[in-house]
C-alpha cells in the first residue's frame, strides 16, 4: 500500500471522525462541587448552595439531596422541608467566576472556538483539533481529566454532530459521564425520548402536547408540521425540525459579560417605599433594555442596597425562566427588597443586577400558554424601537412619569 493510499485512507477517517465534532460540556452540580473542594467531608452528603432564608432559593443541589426532589431555583423553604438534613452552604459568586474563567480557558486550550452557554456549560467545535489531539471522544475525556485534575471538580461531555444533540447527550450522561452520538444513532436515540426532551417542550407545553396524543419525540417526529403549528406557532415547526436532528447552528464564539445592571445614589436619603420602588422600577427597564440590546438573557437578578451609613447589603434570586424584562425583573426585585425586612436607616442608592447572563438566542425558554410574559417582553421591545428612534424619555411606563428625588 503506497503513501498516497495511507494518505487517502487518514483523510477519510478525518472526514468521518468530523462528522461528530461539537461537544457540550456541563459541569456536575457547579456551585456544591466548588465548595465541596475545601470541605471534602461532606462528600456523599445532601448539600445546597443557597441563602438560608425563607425567600431565598436553591441555586445548587448536590445529586444526594437531588435524590430527595429537591432542585435548582426551588424554594428554600421547601427544599429543608423535603430534606431536613441537607447542608446549606451560601454562596460565593466571586469564587465560581474565577472557577469558571479557568474552565474557559481549558476549553480555549483546546480549540478556537468554544461558545460559553453560562458559568459552567460551554458548546465547543473540535472539528480542527483532532489531528493533534485525536478523535473526538479522545478530546472529550481529556477535558474531564483537566478539569478534574487542574480544578477539582466533575464535567459530563455531550458529543454528536450537531449543538442540540450534543446538549441531549451530556444531560443524559450526567453526572461525570461522556456519551457519544453518532449521525447515524441520532434519530433512533432521539426518537427513545419523552418529548419534554425537546428544547422549547416544557412541562405546559407538554400537557397541551399529550392531548394530541403525542408523548414522546417519535410521536411529534410522526405529526405533521400544520398540527403542529396550529397548538404551538411558528415554534411547531422548530421542534418538528428537532425531533429529527436538525440543528444547523454552528458553535459561535463569544464572550459573555458577566453582569449586566444599573444603580444610583438619591439626591436626599429616603425610606419612602413608594419612592424605593419607582426608582426599582426604573432601574429595572434600564437593565432590561441592556440586555435585549446586547441579546441576553439573565438567570440570575440581583439587589443592591446602601444605607444612610454607607453600610450596604445585597440579595440576589435566580429565576426559573432566563428573563431580558424589565417587568419580570422588577417583580423578582421588589420581593428582594421586602425579604430585607423593616430597615432601620433610609437608603442611600439602589442597585438592580442581571447575573448569570446567556445568549437569548442559545437560550430555550419553557413555551407558555399563558401570553403575559411575553406581552411584556413584545411592548418593552416596542419601547426599544421608539426610543432609538425619539430618544429615551419619550415613552414612558406611567409609573415613571412623576419621578420621586432625583439621583445624584
Amino acid at each position: 500500500m503506497g503513501p498516497d493510499r495511507n494518505k487517502e485512507q487518514l483523510e477519510a477517517r478525518l472526514r468521518d471522525l468530523r462528522r461528530s465534532s461539537i461537544l457540550h460540556v456541563d459541569m456536575d452540580a457547579f456551585f456544591v462541587s466548588v465548595e465541596l473542594r475545601g470541605r471534602p467531608g461532606l462528600r456523599g452528603k445532601p448539600v445546597i448552595v443557597g441563602y438560608p432564608a425563607d425567600r431565598s432559593v436553591v441555586l445548587s443541589a448536590s445529586y444526594e439531596a437531588r435524590a430527595f426532589g429537591i432542585k435548582s431555583a426551588m424554594p428554600m423553604v421547601i427544599a429543608a422541608r423535603m430534606c431536613p438534613s441537607a447542608v446549606i452552604i451560601e454562596p460565593r459568586h466571586k469564587l465560581y467566576y474565577e472557577v469558571s474563567a479557568q474552565l474557559m480557558a481549558i476549553f480555549e486550550s483546546i480549540t478556537d472556538l468554544v461558545e460559553p452557554l453560562s458559568v459552567d456549560e460551554a458548546f465547543l467545535d473540535v472539528s480542527g483539533a483532532i489531528r493533534r489531539l485525536g478523535s473526538p471522544r479522545d478530546i472529550g475525556e481529556l477535558i474531564r481529566r483537566r478539569v478534574a485534575n487542574e480544578l477539582g471538580i466533575t464535567a459530563s461531555v455531550g458529543i454528536s454532530a450537531n449543538k442540540f444533540v450534543a446538549k441531549i447527550a451530556s444531560t443524559r450522561c450526567k453526572p461525570d459521564g461522556l456519551l457519544l452520538i453518532e449521525p447515524d444513532e441520532t434519530v433512533p436515540y432521539l426518537h427513545s425520548l419523552p418529548v419534554n426532551a425537546l428544547w422549547g417542550v416544557g412541562a405546559k407545553t407538554a400537557e397541551v402536547l399529550a392531548r394530541m396524543g403525542i408523548r414522546t419525540v417519535a410521536d411529534l417526529a410522526a405529526t405533521p408540521v400544520s398540527s403542529l403549528k396550529k397548538v404551538l406557532g411558528a415554534t411547531g415547526e422548530h421542534v418538528h425540525r428537532l425531533a429529527w436532528g436538525i440543528d444547523p447552528r454552528e458553535v459561535t464564539p463569544v464572550r459573555l459579560e458577566k453582569s449586566i445592571g444599573a444603580e444610583e445614589t438619591f439626591a436626599v436619603d429616603t425610606a419612602d417605599d413608594v419612592l424605593l420602588q419607582r426608582e426599582l422600577l426604573r432601574l429595572s427597564h434600564r437593565t432590561a433594555e441592556r440586555l435585549r440590546s446586547s441579546g441576553l438573557v439573565a438567570r440570575t437578578v440581583a439587589l443592591k442596597v446602601r444605607y444612610a451609613d454607607f453600610s450596604t447589603v445585597t440579595r440576589s434570586r435566580t429565576v426559573h425562566t432566563p428573563v431580558d424584562s424589565a417587568q419580570l425583573i422588577f417583580a423578582v426585585v421588589i420581593q428582594l427588597l421586602e425579604s430585607l425586612g423593616d430597615r432601620s436607616m433610609t437608603v442611600r442608592l439602589l442597585g438592580v443586577r442581571a447575573e448569570q447572563l446567556e445568549e437569548a438566542a442559545q437560550t430555550s425558554l419553557q413555551l407558555s400558554f399563558d401570553r403575559r410574559d411575553d406581552n411584556w417582553r413584545a411592548a418593552e421591545r416596542a419601547l426599544d424601537q421608539v426610543t432609538e428612534k425619539f430618544g429615551t424619555r419619550s415613552v414612558l411606563p406611567a409609573a415613571l412619569m412623576n419621578p420621586g428625588p432625583k439621583p445624584r
